[in-house]
């Protein structure tokens, strides 16, 4: 589905990462871990084609990728819609279905009955004629996920989808992405500062820090052994009531980002 070989991003003398080998298989879900600037969000740019490499390749259903590609659906972070947009729930999923096309036009049936089902399938029929504004942040993200899904996407791509929800929604916008993964096949890679809300629909890790990375399965990678070296200085993993806490050293917590990276939060 995607693949990455000797993959890196650099800045001038700082290099995000670099070296990266990863395979993405269908149906997988893909957590990318690690600290404020450590490149997730730039990752997910590459992906995207809206980053160029400067070293390795990029594949994406074994060619390289390019901008706009349909086959990728984009769930971005949380952004409450300023006050008096008068975009509706249906409309922004819509947006999914017909807002690659020239022009103004209506609706096909097949369209519409596409979007009709979208919107049932998030779990927004109940305000799918409510100005998207008028939304909380957990049906905000819903109609986002619609949107995503709409060209049945191969691979979905979801940039902190969880900032700003409460547990609930949290678990609410989780259980429908991994829902859809499963039942569409399609490949997750998912950027969390968090692991916690989805770690039990994680397949694999991707820890970036530093510069550099580590890849295997949860209980692989979030040990202290493994994220110590990551991070060059000791590191703590507790476990305790069912949560995953990543207790780091002085510094650990510094936010270094740069323009072109904007993640946000230490993971969890």
């Amino acid at each position: 589905m995607l693949r990455l070989r000797g993959a890196g991003v650099s800045f001038g003398d700082r290099t995000l990462w670099s070296g990266l080998d990863l395979d993405v298989a269908p149906g997988e879900f893909i957590a990318v871990l690690g600290p404020n600037g450590a490149g997730k969000t730039t990752l997910l740019r590459a992906v995207l084609g809206q980053q160029q490499l400067t070293e390795g390749t990029l594949e994406f259903l074994g060619r390289p990728v390019g901008r706009g590609h349909r086959r990728i659906g984009y769930v971005p972070q949380q952004r409450l819609m300023e006050a008096g947009t008068p975009l509706r729930t249906r409309d922004m999923i819509a947006l999914g279905v017909t807002g690659h096309r020239w022009g103004l036009r209506r609706e096909s049936a097949a369209e519409r009955a596409t979007i009709d089902s979208l919107v049932d399938e998030v779990g927004a029929s109940s305000f799918a004629s409510a100005p998207v504004a008028s939304l909380s942040g957990g049906e905000q993200q819903r109609a986002r996920v619609g949107q995503a899904l709409a060209a049945e996407p191969a691979l979905l791509l979801c940039d902190e989808p969880l900032i700003s929800l409460d547990l609930r929604h949290q678990r609410g916008v989780t259980e429908l992405i991994d829902r859809q993964r499963r039942a569409r096949g399609a490949a997750v890679v998912f950027v969390t500062h968090d692991v916690n809300p989805i770690l039990d629909v994680v397949d694999r890790v991707l820890y970036l820090a530093g510069g550099r990375f580590r890849i295997g399965t949860p209980d692989e990678v979030l040990q202290a052994p493994v994220l110590s070296e990551l991070y060059g200085t000791p590191v703590d993993v507790v476990r305790t009531m069912g949560r995953i806490v990543i207790v780091g050293g002085q510094g650990h917590d510094d936010h270094h980002p740069d323009e072109h990276d904007d993640d946000e939060g230490l993971v969890r």
